[in-house]
């Protein structure tokens, strides 16, 4: 469904584990930078009243990430650790067409966030299945399903603002690009890409 090219290594799902406290606090600022997103996308196109209209509630939604994790991070009696560089994330923003058209600049803002979305999933799929503990596995399937739902909502909203034969050669290029990226990163417990 989500068309990534190359599949996580099942042995992240060991680090991450290893890495509580780390994978944690990666994730708070990873929905943290979703809402921000969300919102830099409604500010740099208001007049694109479909786009403001779904990405609102996802920008309460991704903030209610981002307090569920300090819940989980504090129940555990973890601390929020220091924001860290995301390195998968700067490596897509390489690929990223600069320039074009206001509509062209819009779809690949739209893909880079569906590409990180997919990602997420992909991710709290493989820590809703094997990490060891039930709760946590339950925690993470909840995340698992709504970055899905966010995943198809910037697909289908590229498809809406750009040609979609278009969207679809560049989606391409992006899921191949993916690949290549998630090849040269090391294998982290302490991040969710």
């Amino acid at each position: 469904m989500l068309g990534l090219k190359l599949p996580t290594d099942p042995r992240w799902v060991n680090l991450a584990e290893m890495s509580l406290e780390d994978i944690l606090t990666d994730h708070a600022y990873c929905e943290q930078k979703a809402a921000t997103s969300c919102i830099s996308l409604i500010q740099s196109f208001p007049d694109k009243e479909d786009l403001v209209s779904h990405l609102a509630p996802i920008v309460t939604e991704e903030w209610g990430h981002f307090r569920l994790v300090l819940q989980e991070l504090k129940k555990r009696n973890l601390a929020l650790g220091r924001q860290r560089k995301d390195e998968y994330v700067n490596a897509l923003l390489k690929f990223e067409r600069k320039g074009g058209s206001r509509e062209e600049r819009l779809i690949e803002r739209l893909l880079v966030c569906a590409l990180i979305e997919a990602r997420s999933c992909e991710r709290f799929r493989l820590l809703s299945l094997h990490i060891s503990e039930e709760e946590l596995r339950s925690f993470y399937h909840g995340f698992m399903v709504s970055e899905a739902g966010h995943y198809r909502l910037f697909i289908d909203l590229a498809n809406q603002y750009g040609d979609p034969e278009k969207v679809k050669v560049r989606w391409t290029e992006y899921l191949a690009y993916e690949a290549e990226v998630m090849n040269t990163l090391t294998l982290r417990g302490d991040r969710m890409h």
